[in-house]
């Protein structure tokens, strides 16, 4: 729920109840493939990147949060009043804001600046997914993180790719799983200290991003929100393996052939899309930071 408003809004036990109940169908819908397969101890290199990358449970991605400024009547015997940062108020429970930005305030400042500093900028769509080349350069094939599944082109075919193409990564994330020598190979140098200063809003790791700060800004950010940037990084990384140069056509993935100029049109357009709907989810994450300032006491 996001009331993109100030004053309290006060929710009924029963609608309150009905959002926590869609959200956890919704979250359960999303994550049944990784927990099917995670008691079967069994990987998959694209829908499972998002559990493994980022330390975030399914579990806690069920969780719906109204965000601050929603009383939940009737809510003090739930479970949820002893969640953190949550306060009872005689019956009713709500986000507690001022304990809240206490604890966090250097998080909501740290991802509202880099939010905006990478929607201030024009997304830069000529990278062609070249990161996840670059994470296998110079590797044998027993050496690459996906062992399991094949290099399209073969490793050397792999590695004429990365040498003939001009890789421009501008995120550290991605950036410091490169190979030793296909990291001067890149246009820029990426650092932890310079990410505010380097993300712009083409790069599929930046939108896939948006999920982990969603989730990191917990419980502060609306339950919706929350699963629509999981459920953007999940599109985007389908898009991110489809380019990559593992072959994954028995998962039923056509590859995206960057290595092709036909192949690069592909991908730069789906960028394109993805650029545009993360900057949506941009401003609605800043959006909810703000509510945070706006009713914390001054």
């Amino acid at each position: 729920m996001e009331t993109g408003q100030t004053g309290p809004v006060a929710l009924t036990r029963e609608q309150w109840a009905t959002l926590e109940t869609a959200h956890g169908a919704r979250a359960d819908a999303a994550t049944a493939g990784h927990r099917a397969r995670r008691g079967e101890s069994v990987a998959h290199p694209v829908e499972d990147f998002l559990f493994t990358y980022y330390p975030f449970r399914p579990a806690l991605l069920r969780r719906w949060h109204p965000g601050p400024g929603v009383r939940l009547e009737d809510a003090a015997t739930s479970p949820r009043a002893q969640w953190k940062h949550y306060r009872v108020m005689g019956r009713d429970v709500e986000l507690d804001v001022a304990a809240y930005v206490a604890q966090r305030s250097r998080t909501l400042d740290f991802v509202r600046e880099l939010l905006t500093a990478t929607a201030s900028r024009p997304a830069q769509l000529g990278c062609f997914g070249l990161h996840e080349w670059a994470m296998v350069y110079g590797l044998t094939p027993e050496q690459v993180r996906h062992s399991a599944w094949p290099l399209r082109l073969g490793a050397e075919g792999t590695d004429e790719v990365v040498r003939g193409q001009q890789i421009r990564c501008t995120h550290f994330d991605a950036f410091r799983f490169y190979t030793p020598p296909a990291r001067s190979l890149n246009l820029l140098q990426p650092t932890r200290e310079s990410q505010v200063a380097l993300e712009q809003p083409g790069c599929l790791h930046a939108g896939m991003d948006l999920y982990k700060w969603a989730m990191k800004l917990a419980p502060a950010v609306p339950g919706d929100l929350v699963l629509d940037c999981f459920d953007h990084a999940g599109a985007i990384r389908e898009l991110d393996m489809r380019a990559s140069p593992y072959d994954l056509s028995d998962l039923g993935y056509e590859p995206v052939r960057i290595e092709t100029p036909q192949g690069r049109a592909e991908y730069a357009a789906a960028q394109r899309g993805f650029a545009e709907r993360g900057q949506v989810l941009r401003e609605r994450l800043v959006t909810a930071i703000d509510a945070v300032h706006q009713l914390a006491p001054t």
